[in-house]
């Protein structure tokens, strides 16, 4: 054994005490062992070495086949060319050190570093574009512009004009990394090889990952993919146009084994740390794999260098890790990882699907390893249907309290059950139910409308729709005429200027009045029933935006809200507790959130279009009193916010100095379609929800009106938050606060007082 050789074995022992890993196995009994054996005989790839792990350490090692044709059986230790995933492991993370250190920032435009990477529409390309690739470049230009070394390459891209603005759409580009590697040579002073050994290789002890061409040693023991030239590529890069560079590029270029993979992604899930070696801060690795989209494909997300949810994401997802939570990467040799965050599990698969005739398709193994690593390694799958709303249990139970009653209904789009059935038309269908007229809140029947609505008529059935959104917000005694019960089925989103909340209790006072029953069939709360935040409306607000001394986010369900609005903290002509009833929610908990109830999302209003959204919904609403656009008009409204007058990049360099919990600030500009502001540019940020249980929403809205008076002053018009955050005295406190970090102390008495008063009306543990 060579000094060289025993000095690596010495260091691997070492690394298994360190970061403790499962015995490694060359055959066992499971399912992603199945598939790989099943890649192997098909001829897709002639081996693979699997690992899986969690945040604190790998449970398993699989290496299965051969390292090549007549190279003998593949060890867990083989070093692969990594391809792609050389853009988060090395240059991605290469870049955030670099923010983190201080020297550039994701809001700045490349050329700001690159002088001669401008023209053409280039020079407002800023970092973060790039990482995401949101750049506009070109996937790849041609190969002939590589053919003259190095520099004429350079010169060919410099010279290369986006295909689309920047910024506006996804399109996967290893271009954009190749400037990334760049970037980084140009201000760290050091080529991208020498600078990510220095930071992140060998803090981490990934002892056999190195750029290429490897040495001769290492590159006798690396996993060959095709031929070139007529001799097998062994050590040596595939990607083309990384071999023409010098071996490697930002794109491409990285050798290392599954071990050194699964190190790195240990490091992201323990929030940028691994064994005492500090890598990014805790928020930066955080931003690293939170996902954004960008106008022109708002269903596609990527995070910082990772993909989190794009056309490439199925395969190394598999069907089990979440959607939108969970981050990877794959590379074209047939290389993958995929982890989840939020229990801290992933897996690593290398295989070599180039060899030896280039032709391997690794799609199937990918997506079949990934659901078997999935359903071993996180928490059950959810039961099918493990959540009834209040209309699915009234159906289950045959509509018995409404028999014989001549009913009025309350309702809009969402009142429907888990088929997806009206509850207006399940209703009109129930044995002994007669259907008077039907009661439409802001929004309307069908919550498409943004505009003051009047009565009229569902198609459907013919019954009359009394608008509560136009000349009155009160059911009227005429409107109630020859009912007996009133019947309210609407999805809420838990925060108190949400005016659904307030057509129930004024849809109670008109019951009251008119001496009739009201049925409630509840729903959960989307964003929990554990968030109660921000500070108590006073009285000179009560109103359509405020029924009542409710904190901003009351944390309860609107059948629990109609239990308290019957008991005398209502100042309002109530209800009696006996002529209500609520048909509670079967299967939710306290603390789910909407997306673990396994029900269908139904935008609840135009929009509020997603569960983040949902969830920062009670502090940037805040500001949509004041001269600032929060996202309407937009694809991503309450997660973006801007004004033509607002700075951008000083807003989010401010916020992000603040370290809120949970949520980070990106520069970004924007065009509203309708709304205010419509068709005027705007420059604002967009809000990354990084840890939805540690975000604070109402501190976070309260926070960048704070930032916006201190970089604008006179041009924000601040008094006007206090329209919705209703407490007049805070918000003075607000003002004079010296930082963000005070707030959320203003209103922590008025959440306890809340809490304890509200605890008799609670229906779910």
């Amino acid at each position: 054994m060579t000094l060289q050789c025993l000095t690596v074995a010495l260091l691997l022992l070492l690394l298994v005490a360190a970061f403790p890993a499962a015995a490694q196995t060359r055959a066992a009994a499971s399912p992603a062992a199945d598939a790989i054996l099943a890649a192997i005989e098909s001829g897709d790839v002639p081996g693979a070495v699997l690992i899986t792990g969690r945040r604190d350490g790998v449970t398993r090692t699989l290496a299965l086949g051969e390292r090549g044709k007549g190279l003998g059986p593949l060890a867990p230790d083989a070093i692969f060319d990594l391809a792609s995933l050389t853009k988060p492991i090395a240059t991605a993370t290469s870049v955030l050190i670099l923010v983190d250190d201080g020297k550039l920032a994701l809001a700045d435009p490349a050329s700001k570093y690159l002088p001669e990477f401008t023209g053409n529409g280039k020079d407002a390309i800023t970092i973060e574009q790039l990482l995401r690739h949101t750049s506009g470049l070109i996937a790849d230009n041609p190969l002939a512009d590589y053919q003259t070394g190095p520099d004429n390459a350079w010169a060919a891209i410099c010279a290369l004009t986006p295909r689309s603005p920047p910024g506006t759409r996804f399109e996967y580009s290893d271009v954009g990394f190749i400037v990334l590697a760049k970037l980084v040579e140009r201000v760290a002073g050091t080529p991208l090889p020498a600078f990510a050994a220095d930071r992140v290789f060998t803090p981490l002890k990934m002892i056999r990952t190195h750029f290429g061409p490897l040495d001769p040693a290492m590159a006798a023991a690396a996993v060959p993919t095709e031929k070139r030239d007529g001799s097998w590529i062994q050590g040596q890069v595939h990607d083309p146009r990384a071999h023409l560079l010098g071996g490697w590029a930002g794109h491409a270029g990285l050798f290392s084994t599954a071990y050194d993979v699964a190190r790195w992604c240990a490091m992201l899930l323990r929030g940028g740390e691994l064994d005492g070696a500090r890598i990014l801060k805790p928020q930066t690795a955080a931003l690293m794999t939170a996902g954004l989209s960008v106008p022109a494909t708002p269903l596609t997300r990527r995070g910082l260098g990772v993909d989190v949810d794009t056309s490439f994401s199925p395969a190394p997802r598999g069907n089990r890790f979440p959607v939108g939570s969970t981050f990877g990467h794959t590379g074209f040799t047939g290389t993958s990882f995929w982890a989840d965050p939020a229990s801290g599990s992933f897996y690593v698969l290398l295989t070599s699907r180039l060899h030896p005739a280039g032709k391997g398709d690794v799609r199937s193994l990918r997506s079949a390893v990934a659901t078997a690593v999935a359903v071993e390694l996180l928490p059950p799958a959810p039961d099918p249907s493990p959540v009834l709303n209040g209309i699915d249990v009234l159906q289950r139970d045959n509509f018995k309290i409404l028999a014989g009653k001549r009913i009025g209904i309350i309702t809009n789009h969402s009142g429907r059950n888990l088929a997806a059935t009206r509850t207006v038309d399940l209703l009109a269908a129930a044995p002994g139910v007669e259907i008077v007229c039907l009661f439409s809140p802001e929004h309307g029947l069908f919550g498409v409308l943004d505009e003051k609505i009047g009565h009229g008529t569902d198609d459907k059935t013919g019954l009359k729709v009394y608008s509560l959104y136009g000349e009155t917000r009160k059911p009227t005694r005429d409107m109630l005429a020859g009912i007996d019960t009133l019947v309210f089925d609407i999805q809420d989103a838990g925060a108190r200027f949400y005016t659904y909340s307030a057509t129930l209790g004024l849809a109670m006072e008109a019951a009251a009045d008119a001496g009739i029953d009201f049925v409630v069939l509840d729903r959960p709360n989307p964003i929990t029933g554990t968030r109660v935040d921000g500070p108590i409306a006073e009285p000179e607000f009560f109103g359509f935006t405020a029924y009542g001394p409710l904190p901003v986010a009351h944390g309860m369900t609107l059948g629990e809200l109609a239990k308290l609005y019957t008991s005398d903290w209502n100042p309002n002509p109530r209800l009696p507790e006996g002529r209500l009833t609520v048909v509670p929610v079967q299967g939710w908990k306290r603390d789910m959130w909407f997306d673990q109830t396994n029900l269908t999302w139904v935008n609840p209003s135009p929009n509020l279009r997603n569960l983040t959204q949902a969830t920062l919904y009670p502090g940037i609403c805040l500001l949509e009193a004041a001269n600032v656009s929060v996202g309407r008009g937009t694809d991503e409204p309450f997660s973006t916010l801007g004004a033509p007058w607002i700075d951008g990049r000083q807003l989010a360099a401010a916020l992000n100095a603040d370290n809120l919990p949970g949520v980070r600030f990106i520069p970004t500009e924007f065009t509203p379609t309708s709304s205010k502001f419509k068709d005027q540019p705007c420059r604002g940020v967009s809000i990354v929800v990084t840890d939805r249980l540690a975000l604070q929403p109402v501190r976070t809205g309260l926070a960048i009106a704070w930032h916006l008076r201190a970089i604008h002053g006179a041009a924000f018009e601040f008094d006007k938050v206090v329209r919705l955050l209703q407490n007049r005295s805070v918000l003075e406190a607000v003002r004079s606060a010296q930082t963000p970090a005070e707030f959320q102390a203003l209103w922590s008495a008025d959440v306890e007082a809340f809490r304890s008063r509200r605890e008799p009306f609670l229906l779910y543990k």
